[in-house]
């Protein structure tokens, strides 16, 4: 996805919680309590994996896109496929996106990943790509300057 920016990858939390698990510091009914949402997410809207459930070791793991933004409205809060995505990026000017593993056998899930998707990670970085920020100036000026000041308008 070409605008997809400010990932963040929760895999070493995973790796936290696998170690606490093993270590018996933490249950097995403590991290396989995926919600009856969350289920049927992964089932109409899920992408499937080859990554094995690292808990129970037979299924394999789905991964489930949510969204959430300002400008999505009714929108945010609903689980996407992941080709869905590109398209709503050019839609909308900014959004965030958070990937859930899923195991359909055992319950586990564990948030893998959050980036931001948007037309404002396209060059310019403005709506109708005249060069403008949001307040009217110009977007060459100062680098970083126009985005600081639109992101205090929020």
């Amino acid at each position: 996805m070409r605008t997809q920016r400010q990932v963040v990858d929760y895999s070493l939390r995973k790796r936290a919680v696998l170690r606490e698990l093993l270590a018996g510091r933490v249950g097995t009914y403590d991290v396989c309590d995926a919600s009856p949402y969350l289920k049927n997410a992964a089932r109409f809207h899920g992408e499937p994996t080859d990554e094995r459930c690292p808990i129970c070791r037979s299924e394999n793991l789905i991964h489930v896109h949510y969204i959430y933004g300002d400008e999505l409205k009714q929108s945010a809060g609903q689980a996407r496929t992941r080709a869905e995505l590109p398209v709503l990026a050019m839609t909308v000017r900014e959004f965030q996106v958070f990937v859930v593993e899923v195991c359909p056998g055992c319950d586990w899930n564990h948030l893998v990943e959050q980036f931001l998707l948007g037309r404002d990670g396209l060059a310019g970085g403005t709506e109708d790509g005249s060069g403008q920020d949001a307040m009217g100036g110009s977007a060459t000026t100062s680098g970083s300057a126009p985005r600081r000041r639109r992101e205090a308008q929020r």
